[in-house]
């Protein structure tokens, strides 16, 4: 029988899966791939960021569900992710607002407007995961995944 503190990997996704954070990430997945979907079908030619935003939200979400920021002190996960969220953000929000304006076509405005909302939600975030707000800029990851955990 397992403890408490070791869980199995498809127990520990499902409960991060849980938290406001794995929510963000799951919602910004979504979001990245109804953008690809419409940017695809669309000649706008602006699949490549929402391809590329897909794949890191999905490799973020992988990493905090297994618990590797914890076990991977290289990285300082924290601000990791916190540029990976404003990076994306604003690329989304431009790219987005460039695509509204300049095409006609319906796929491509609703890749625009799936767009905005991706960067909206890379956004907010942003702003949960500033490890600054968090309050331990200094500490190290493991303190940084108890937050998620709600301990």
């Amino acid at each position: 029988m397992e403890s408490s503190g070791a869980q199995s990997c498809p127990g520990t996704c499902l409960a991060f899966s849980r938290t406001r954070k794995g929510l963000v990430l799951i919602g910004e997945i979504i979001l990245c791939v109804l953008t690809l979907i419409c940017f695809g079908a669309s000649r706008s030619g602006y699949a490549g960021l929402a391809a590329v935003e897909l794949l890191f939200a999905a490799l973020v979400l992988l990493a905090w569900s297994c618990r590797l920021p914890p076990r991977l002190t290289l990285l300082h996960w924290g601000w990791t992710d916190f540029m990976r969220c404003i990076i994306g953000a604003l690329l989304f929000l431009i790219t987005s607002l460039i695509v509204i304006v300049g095409h006609r076509d319906g796929a491509g405005i609703a890749g625009g407007v799936f767009g905005i909302l991706a960067g909206i939600l890379l956004g907010y975030d942003a702003y949960i995961t500033l490890p600054i707000r968090q309050g331990h800029t200094a500490a190290p990851t493991g303190v940084y995944w108890e937050h998620w955990e709600g301990g």
